[in-house]
């Protein structure tokens, strides 16, 4: 068993290790967040990609499976989100993440109640926004990163922000990150842990389809995971497959029709009105960090990943991915994972500390 590497960020989540798994959308479910919390890091649900009534369930069957501490993600403009922080509150949910938007209000009453705010963030001057209003902790995502990201390396971009948190708050790098060795370089640019989402897709414990994690593991070249802005009109890294093709040869017209297929798709599973996606539309592109129609391609996103995350067809859906998946050749448990990372970046600790004694 690892030892403990403690940091301001075990100290403030409570967990015994500084490794943090981030929640994607259908894959961070409550036996992946069992699964880390379990081994010593800390899960975070996600509860921007299923009905209202599921996340309540989610929440106690996580409990049913840990007795350690986890969180949940949300996006604060979504339809369902005041009912999402009322059950966090409810039960006693540790740490919420969630990305733009932050509702000024929502985040009052998490704080007023004792639960840690951890947005996920992509430039300095949105970290400091984020602490001015309320961030108990920020991460940190480079350009290395899946899903949506920005165009700065993690090795750049995280001592910029420590330099810019000045210590106000624990920073989480995220972007590129697997092992021990990465887990020393974020420390020693001044983080206080990493968050991985590709590491945990690629686990024992995902809930992801095996024919999706195959297609995962069997990239071996991250020049393959390419950024596009063709699902949603904002820069998202993913493995390049048909689907991302398809869109990438589309005209503006014909990805706002899909865009609106997909929006009446997730508007059903969901339950939210169509009023209620317009209105949550509109409070995303009044954040000022996109425009209206990518406001509207955002509908793209839920649907045409769960057809790879889901149903398993991994050609008929994107694939989000950091670039780390093309180094990464195994399926590990969450156990072997977070006990892995822990182990050599004690032993790389120790080693470096062997070079100052020479």
């Amino acid at each position: 068993m690892a030892g403990q590497i403690k940091t301001k960020l075990t100290d403030l989540l409570g967990c015994e290790h500084p490794v943090v798994q981030t929640a994607m959308g259908w894959v961070a479910d409550p036996n992946l967040v069992a699964g880390t919390s379990n081994a010593g890091g800390f899960g975070f649900l996600a509860g921007a990609t299923i009905p209202p009534q599921e996340v309540e369930r989610d929440i106690l069957r996580t409990k049913e499976l840990t007795d350690k501490q986890f969180g949940i993600n949300f996006h604060m403009y979504q339809p369902n989100a005041a009912e999402i922080v009322d059950l966090v509150v409810k039960h006693g949910i540790k740490a919420v993440s969630y990305s733009r938007s932050p509702g000024k209000d929502m985040v009052k009453k998490l704080k007023d109640n004792g639960v840690v705010c951890m947005p996920t963030i992509g430039l300095p001057k949105h970290a400091l926004k984020a602490i001015e209003m309320g961030a108990d902790a920020v991460t940190i995502q480079g350009g290395e990163g899946g899903g949506h990201t920005g165009s700065v390396p993690t090795t750049l971009l995280i001592p910029q922000v420590v330099d810019a948190v000045a210590g106000k708050v624990p920073v989480i790098a995220a972007g590129g990150f697997k092992d021990g060795r990465g887990l020393v370089a974020a420390l020693s640019w001044g983080a206080d842990g990493i968050a991985m989402g590709t590491r945990f897709l690629m686990s024992k414990e995902s809930p992801t389809p095996e024919q999706t994690k195959s297609r995962y593991v069997s990239c071996n070249n991250p020049s393959e995971i390419i950024v596009s802005k063709a699902m949603d009109g904002l820069p998202q890294r993913m493995i390049m497959n048909q689907m991302l093709e398809e869109l990438e040869r589309a005209g503006t017209a014909k990805k706002l029709v899909i865009a609106l297929r997909n929006g009446l798709k997730f508007r059903k599973f969901t339950g939210a009105s169509v009023f209620s996606l317009l209105q949550s539309a509109l409070a995303m592109s009044k954040s000022g960090d996109i425009s209206p129609a990518q406001a509207i391609m955002s509908a793209n996103a839920p649907m045409i990943i769960q057809k790879a995350m889901v149903d398993g067809s991994p050609d008929e859906g994107v694939l989000p991915s950091g670039q780390v998946a093309g180094v990464i050749d195994s399926l590990l448990s969450c156990e072997d994972i977070i006990s892995g990372i822990v182990t050599e970046a004690e032993q790389r600790l120790a080693y470096l500390a062997t070079l100052g004694q020479r």
